[in-house]
């Protein structure tokens, strides 16, 4: 992950509002609040669906926007913006759930994350820098939708049997990928943190 000087290789934000990656990100955030309402129904294998077609739709409105020079200042904000919501919401109606392998501290690590960095982000890009996208934030996407999934999966699964024989598995396997999501959420943090302090101090001795 780097942090780059306004000349970086981002192509220049239009005001445009509504496009097609903006539609897919309102889309997006459209099937988040669908998971909202089927999590507390308790309609897990919905929801899990639902979750999946919604993340699965990350890369697209990017993708989109780069190929087709569709890069609007909206689109921006609104597309992280969307992002987090539905992570750090799924993660607290998963925790709000009696029997999900997510604990409330859990969803508290990823939330406090998440704000953090919108923080740092904000303020780095006032002052001329941009955080660009890196592996550790790539992983920790796909470690947290992994441990969603996995717990709606265990959440329906003893829904239907009181105690099937994978019952077990899938809630070892649901916690594992949970403290997985948890930890890489907490490594990918740090690194912003560093490299946000980095720049700060970079920027304090060149003025």
């Amino acid at each position: 992950m780097g942090i780059m000087t306004a000349a970086d290789t981002k192509p220049m934000a239009s005001t445009k509002v509504v496009n097609v990656p903006n539609a897919i990100t309102l889309a997006r955030f459209l099937l988040s609040i669908a998971v909202f309402v089927l999590l507390p129904w308790g309609q897990y294998v919905a929801a899990a669906v639902v979750f999946i077609i919604a993340a699965a739709t990350d890369w697209m409105d990017g993708y989109w926007a780069r190929k087709y020079n569709e890069v609007t200042q909206v689109g921006r904000v609104f597309d992280p913006f969307v992002d987090k919501i539905i992570i750090c919401g799924t993660f607290i109606f998963l925790a709000a759930e009696p029997g999900s392998q997510i604990a409330a501290w859990m969803a508290v690590v990823i939330a406090g994350r998440e704000m953090l960095v919108t923080v740092l982000r904000s303020f780095i890009e006032q002052h001329g820098g941009d955080f660009s996208a890196n592996m550790p934030g790539k992983i920790k996407m796909v470690l947290q939708c992994v441990a969603a999934v996995a717990s709606m999966v265990v959440l329906a699964y003893v829904q239907q049997t009181t105690a099937g024989p994978y019952t077990l598995a899938l809630e070892w396997t649901a916690l594992i990928s949970a403290w997985l999501a948890v930890a890489s959420t907490v490594h990918s943090g740090v690194i912003y943190i560093f490299a946000a302090a980095k720049m700060i101090r970079d920027q304090s001795t060149t003025t």
